[in-house]
């Protein structure tokens, strides 16, 4: 799919993009040299199991860098609350008793839940956060073939996602999983709230203008350096090196979901960690990447997710149904 503002690379000089961008995305930008007056401040580090960059334009590169420190303490802190990788995360926790008794939930991780569970009805279950031991079977950073086809059937067509209870009432959260298969993975949508949280320290702080950009979940705000809308190019799936497309952005967020970072190719197929949980493996199209724009990251994150390897028609009736602000940008 192609839209006006997703041109073709080749329209693009590739000299105007510069080492600003990470995962997905490369975000236009010119020397420093050419504008004094707004001077580009960035730092790149681990964080999500992916890199996070962080570009705050401004004349005083001590506040930015100020700024950056609060934005990047706000996605080291979801981390800390909602990976599934530590049993003392509010996720490790319930994924380590909820299937025995009912566990609390801080507001957010609350949150981020009910919005997983909301794109999983609104998809018909394209999308399950209830997966995470699927994910944890497949493995695809270390795997090089894959397990077992009885190992896999046990997450077929499960819909673990009718099975999480999730109280909010009375101002308190507390989770229950009346299966003992599920576990939450909530790698589909907590990286863009992430984002939209860094995003809010850095307006907190004084910053208008600006990049989030965490292994393609990326928020743009105000201006670019040069003062116009910041221009992202869409990487090829196929080359890292090649752009396939182009969009402008202001205030608001792009998400790539694709096959091309985490996998491992055996007998001829690419096995990768967008599982399909009609199958419980990794889903089976013809499609490598997916983009999609929306007004906060964690919506651009997870629709992204949710519609990847779908036609371009189901996936606009799955976002015009759960998210009517969201938009497919581009099918590669």
């Amino acid at each position: 799919m192609s839209t006006p503002e997703a041109n073709e690379a080749g329209r693009s000089s590739r000299r105007r993009f510069l080492a600003l961008g990470l995962g997905a995305f490369v975000v236009g930008t010119l020397p420093r040299a050419l504008s004094p007056h707004r001077r580009l401040v960035r730092r790149t580090v681990p964080v999500m199991g992916t890199l996070a960059e962080i570009a705050v334009v401004g004349d005083d590169v001590n506040a930015a860098e100020t700024a950056i420190d609060a934005a990047l303490e706000e996605l080291y802190r979801v981390e800390r609350t909602m990976t599934r990788f530590s049993r003392n995360s509010e996720i490790g926790q319930a994924n380590l008793l909820a299937a025995r008794h009912a566990v609390p939930l801080g507001a957010e991780t609350a949150l981020v839940v009910a919005e997983a569970v909301r794109w999983s009805e609104g998809s018909g279950g394209a999308f399950d956060p209830c997966l995470g031991e699927a994910s944890e079977l497949w493995d695809v950073s270390h795997r090089r073939e894959p397990p077992a086809p009885g190992d896999v059937r046990r997450f077929a067509g499960r819909s673990l996602y009718r099975h999480l209870e999730l109280d909010r009432a009375g101002g308190a959260c507390r989770v229950h999983f009346s299966s003992a298969a599920i576990a939450l993975d909530l790698g589909g949508i907590a990286k863009g709230y992430a984002v939209d949280r860094a995003v809010d320290a850095l307006r907190a702080r004084g910053v208008r203008d600006g990049i989030v950009n965490v292994g393609g979940d990326l928020y743009a705000l105000g201006k670019s350096e040069r003062g116009d809308d910041w221009e992202v190019g869409i990487q090829s799936p196929k080359s890292p090196r090649e752009l396939i497309g182009t969009l402008a952005v202001s205030d608001g967020a792009v998400a790539t979901s694709g096959d091309y970072i985490r996998y491992f190719d055996y007998h001829g197929r690419r096995y990768h960690h967008l599982l399909d949980p009609a199958t419980g493996e990794p889903r089976l199209t013809p499609v490598h990447s997916v983009t999609v724009a929306a007004p906060t990251c964690m919506t651009a994150d997870v629709a992204a997710t949710a519609v990847y390897g779908q036609s371009e028609a189901d996936a606009g009736r799955v976002l015009g149904r759960v998210a009517p602000g969201a938009r497919l940008v581009r099918l590669a």
